[in-house]
């Protein structure tokens, strides 16, 4: 164990929801189409009892905040800003970082698995932070940018974890489900920051 991280508490029988992690197009550049797969993402994760986490603004993000509500899903929006205003009107917890696109590492670090609809740079960016945490990532292929960039490939030479593809909206949320259910998380990560320390 390294200094700074608290130890294990005893075990529950509770068992905690999946956090599942929609990254992708903005608001100012999210095509209908792409916007309709985030929507249909964000339904089928709640559909599978899990939570949707989003940077919280709108595109993708409100799409896919949008989907898990019309489902009776549970939402949650880390946004970039100090004001709560700013989120999307389908958030049921808004977390205000006031970090701007520093917000990346908190929404990384806050999921069990990522889904990347479309997206542009700061999609990649938010992407790269889940991949050097060890996050399983899937790229629903199809939806463009960022997301058919990186389908099938590792974000570096470490080879830490390979982004998964999915065709459907269904299949993304199923893969990310069973990476994050099954996968490895972070371990890598880990040693790297123990060693620092």
């Amino acid at each position: 164990m390294f200094r700074g991280v608290a130890s294990k508490t005893a075990q529950s029988s509770y068992k905690r929801l999946i956090q599942l992690l929609v990254i992708g197009s903005d608001g100012d550049h999210c095509p209908q189409t792409t916007y309709d797969a985030a929507r249909e993402v964000g339904g089928q994760i709640a559909s599978h009892s899990a939570v949707t986490v989003t940077g919280g603004l709108g595109g993708v993000m409100e799409a896919a905040c949008r989907g898990a509500k019309e489902k009776g899903g549970m939402v949650v929006g880390i946004i970039p800003h100090e004001d709560m205003s700013y989120a999307n009107p389908y958030c049921d917890i808004i977390i205000p970082t006031g970090l701007g696109f520093a917000r990346n590492f908190v929404t990384a670090y806050s999921a069990d698995a990522a889904i990347v609809v479309g997206g542009g740079a700061g999609t990649f960016i938010e992407a790269c932070v889940a991949y050097q945490k060890g996050k399983p990532i899937v790229a629903l292929t199809g939806s463009g940018g960022t997301a058919d960039k990186i389908a099938d490939t590792f974000l570096d030479d470490r080879k830490t974890i390979k982004v998964v593809s999915a065709s459907t909206p269904r299949e993304a949320v199923e893969q990310a489900i069973d990476h994050a259910s099954n996968g490895k998380k972070g371990v890598k990560y880990f040693q790297s920051v123990a060693r620092m320390i």
